[in-house]
């Protein structure tokens, strides 16, 4: 009779149950299984079939008594009743009976006030190495006394092929019953989803304990000052935090607690398309025995990657321990932030390089998550979309933005903290236009933010958005600065910014709850 650790009570029973193996052992089972291949420096290479990326229009949270005033319902946060939720579960537990599952218990949260102990169950190896990377993994003695207050179950092999019956977007379903404290993951075997459910279960429970969760990455300088760096996928996070003069607290989620900041994660997952050694050495160098790399393409007989090709996916995926990392911070917690960095990629090239926010900005720009995206060239678009993700993580966010909101200005308020916004994007023109922001520059504003020296400079305000911009800064080309310079037409500039100032308009109306935050946004 196999261990059973406590699954039964969701009905399941496996063949065997292998818990918390260790990374060496995991590697062998996903060998074995056919699940993966070994490449470059000992890392286990995965595919994950269909879906190479989240599917959040699969993502539900069942209506009951405990959370349903709390949720923000919509299109992000779908309702589904507790009786789709229980047809949807006997089919994962009939899918993971009578098979060898693998277990990982675990916590997210290195503030152990906070923290919430957590189990995953799969039937992959890899996934279970993926989540012994990503968590917090426990030393004997907790392990020996782990109770999990949230599980997932993951049965990605199987699909809700009577979607429609259920009344459910497609096959795929990704479903929280926060009363239970349990999620099911059916029909997508990319890993990410796992990650992303613990953050949102976090960014529901967190709140509400006066805690504010955030998708932002974090470091810490030699003298104790922590930074926050916010922003959506593809604005700089994971680059611009990795500094080899600071720790790193994280990569992408974190928590602000009355005791300071601390990662949710025991790992980093990084995008590595067009990965090179000059560009992320600390990514690259964390590519060894124990990193997990997702749809890489690679030569079959040598196993070299091809971190340029993106013909299986863009999105192609790193995951790695924290130790992985020279500079980690472990036990990843540090004190209250000093600064906050909000980090945009503007497609249209108006927003300054870099500029200072007064708190009623900083709330407005919170809100409002604004990134641009550029559509592929291979269609011929040159028309960059505006993207407006509410406190930069919208996704994954279950409660009301104003929620979010408001903890952030107070905690900002009680420990003085200063925000900036940091345009990563285009400068001289617009997508197809200019020319991007050299990731040198980009770093020397970091630079000068993170030592005081921006301070040092002058200011003049922005026409259109009102914020503060630095006149000169050490390192940076000051025409740089000031983006009216750097575009060869004048009136395109003008009609340019004045396009994007009525995009934010336009997005700001959604906040009725946050009308007061309206008059700090661009004129």
């Amino acid at each position: 009779m196999t261990q059973d650790y406590g699954l039964s009570r969701f009905g399941l029973r496996p063949a065997r149950v292998y818990r918390n193996l260790p990374t060496e052992v995991l590697v062998e089972h996903t060998l074995a299984n056919q699940e993966g291949v070994l490449g470059m420096n000992g890392a286990t290479m995965c595919k994950t079939g269909k879906f190479t990326g989240r599917s959040p229009k699969d993502k539900y949270f069942v209506e009951e008594p405990g959370s349903q005033q709390h949720i923000n319902w919509g299109p992000v946060n779908q309702k589904i009743s507790q009786a789709t939720f229980d047809r949807l579960l006997s089919k994962v537990v009939d899918a993971l009976t009578d098979k060898d599952l693998y277990v990982f218990d675990g916590f997210a949260g290195a503030d152990e006030t906070y923290q919430l102990p957590m189990r995953i169950v799969t039937q992959k190896a890899w996934h279970a190495h993926f989540a012994h990377n990503m968590f917090i993994r426990p030393t004997q003695d907790q392990l020996a006394a782990h109770s999990p207050q949230f599980t997932i179950l993951n049965a990605c092999d199987i699909s809700a092929t009577d979607y429609k019956e259920l009344g459910l977007n497609s096959e795929v379903f990704i479903v929280f019953d926060l009363g239970r404290g349990l999620a099911i993951i059916g029909g997508t075997m990319y890993a990410g989803e796992m990650k992303k459910g613990i953050f949102s279960v976090l960014n529901y429970l967190l709140p509400l304990k006066g805690v504010l969760s955030m998708h932002c990455s974090a470091n810490v300088g030699k003298a104790g000052d922590v930074a926050l760096f916010f922003g959506l996928s593809g604005t700089g996070k994971t680059t611009l935090s990795a500094d080899p003069n600071r720790a790193l607290i994280g990569d992408d989620e974190h928590g602000w607690s009355d005791h300071g900041v601390f990662n949710f994660e025991g790992g980093c997952y990084a995008k590595c398309i067009q990965l090179s050694e000059e560009k992320e050495p600390d990514i690259w160098r964390a590519i060894r025995f124990g990193a997990l790399l997702e749809n890489v393409v690679y030569d079959p007989q040598t196993r070299a990657i091809d971190f340029d090709d993106k013909s299986i996916t863009e999105n192609t995926r790193v995951s790695y321990p924290l130790h992985h990392i020279d500079n980690a911070l472990i036990p990843s917690r540090a004190g209250h932030p000093n600064t906050i960095i909000f980090l945009t990629c503007d497609a249209f090239g108006v927003l300054p390089p870099v500029s200072r926010l007064t708190p009623g900005q900083a709330m407005y720009h919170f809100l409002s998550g604004y990134t641009a995206k550029v559509a592929g060239t291979e269609r011929g678009v040159t028309e960059p979309t505006a993207t407006f993700s509410t406190c930069f993580g919208a996704p994954f966010l279950p409660l009301r933005p104003g929620v979010y909101a408001n903890l952030l200005g107070e905690k900002m308020a009680k420990h003085g903290a200063r925000a900036y916004l940091v345009n990563t994007g285009w400068t001289g023109g617009g997508y197809g236009v200019g020319k991007r922001m050299s990731l040198p520059a980009t770093r020397a504003m970091i630079t000068a933010i993170l030592n005081g020296n921006i301070e040092k400079s002058d200011f003049r305000p922005d026409p259109y958005f009102g914020f503060e911009v630095p006149v000169q800064l050490d390192g940076v080309d000051a025409k740089l600065l000031d983006p009216s310079l750097t575009w060869q037409d004048p009136a395109a500039y003008r009609q340019t910014a004045e396009k994007l100032v009525g995009l934010f308009k336009q997005n700001f109306k959604t906040f009725a709850e946050a009308a007061e935050f309206e008059p700090f946004g661009p004129k």
